[in-house]
């Protein structure tokens, strides 16, 4: 079955940085957009980034943009996400989603094809 594992999640100041990895199994990782979402404590899951297939097209949140930077390794069935200057705002648990629709995960969480379990990231003021 498919299976999506982040890693890298963990305790950061704010101004810190992290990584977070997520290795794909169980699905042709190569023609999947894939993506990242975000869930604080009492909100909504919301869209964070997205790489294409090819690694050739991203796109990124408002909230985001200069500070997160997605990326991808197909010879391994990885995606990642540097995370830099974070705020405390930034704590959530994120998930990794893979969908076949790249102009899809943008607008939210709903008919994502498949999701990791999620790794809390918490940002200390």
């Amino acid at each position: 079955q498919v299976q999506l594992v982040e890693s890298g999640g963990g305790l950061v100041q704010t101004g810190g940085s992290l990584r977070l990895s997520c290795a794909a199994s169980g699905l042709t990782f190569s023609v999947y957009s894939m993506g990242w979402f975000r869930q604080a404590p009492g909100k909504e899951r919301e869209f964070v980034a997205v790489i294409s297939w090819s690694g050739g097209a991203v796109y990124y949140a408002d909230s985001v943009k200069g500070r997160f930077g997605i990326s991808r390794d197909n010879a391994k069935n990885t995606v990642y996400l540097q995370m830099n200057s974070l705020p405390p705002a930034a704590t959530a648990v994120y998930y990794c989603a893979a969908d076949l629709d790249y102009r899809g995960l943008p607008h939210g969480p709903r008919g994502v094809d498949y999701w990791g379990t999620g790794p809390l990231v918490t940002v200390s003021s």
